[in-house]
This record gives structure tokens, sequence and C-alpha cells, in this order.
């Protein structure tokens, strides 16, 4: 895979790891009595589904580049973007499995990629 493929590829997971970040501030907008309206103009809901579709398209452009076996791996990044952009971001706290969890999806990241 060329350094470029594989920058967008991670470009990709930082898209989609922003996405479950939007999510989550669309899920804590949305009131316990939520009428369709509070769901369809949600502006954090509008905005994570728009940075999925565009992400999902540049995706599908990275696979058409890159073998699957490649590219796919490094979607396991997102365990730990996620909890980084969450604690950052929310003030959630990262705990210690996530931690390790995250330093195993690393070494298995680097593994697959020495393999090509």
């Amino acid at each position: 895979m060329s350094l470029f493929i594989s920058i967008i590829t991670v470009l990709c997971v930082v898209g989609i790891s922003l996405g479950q970040l939007l999510f989550k501030k669309a899920a804590i907008a949305i009131p316990a009595d939520a009428t369709w309206q509070h769901w369809v103009l949600n502006p954090w809901l509008v905005a994570a589904l728009a940075l999925y579709g565009i992400t999902t398209l540049i995706w599908i452009w990275v696979l058409r580049h890159a073998p699957l076996h490649l590219a796919y791996p490094f979607m396991g990044l997102a365990f730990l973007i996620v909890p980084c952009l969450g604690w950052l971001i929310l003030g959630e706290r990262i705990q210690l499995p996530t931690i390790i969890g995250g330093a195993l999806i690393l070494a298995g990241i680097a593994i697959a990629a020495r393999a090509s």
C-alpha cells in the first residue's frame, strides 16, 4: 500500500471516529420524550450522517486501490481514536482495559502491515 493510500486510509478512520463523537453529541441532545423532529432536525445527527456518507465514499475509493487485507486493519485504529476523542472533547474517562486493548490493536495492525 502506498504512502498516499495509507494516509487516505487513516483519514477515513479519523472521519469515522469523529462521526462516532458526533453521534454521541446527537444522543446527548435528544430529549427522553423526543419526537421525530428532535431526530430529523438534530444538527449533530445530520453532521454525523454527512460525515459518515463522505467517509464511506472515500473508503470505497481506498478499496479500489488497496487490498482489503491491508486496508481493513487500519479500521482498528478507531478503537483507539474514539476513546481519546471522548476523553479530549467530552471529558470521558479512559479505562486501563481500553489502553491495553488499544495496544493489542496497534500490535495487530503492525503485524498485518508487515505481512505485506
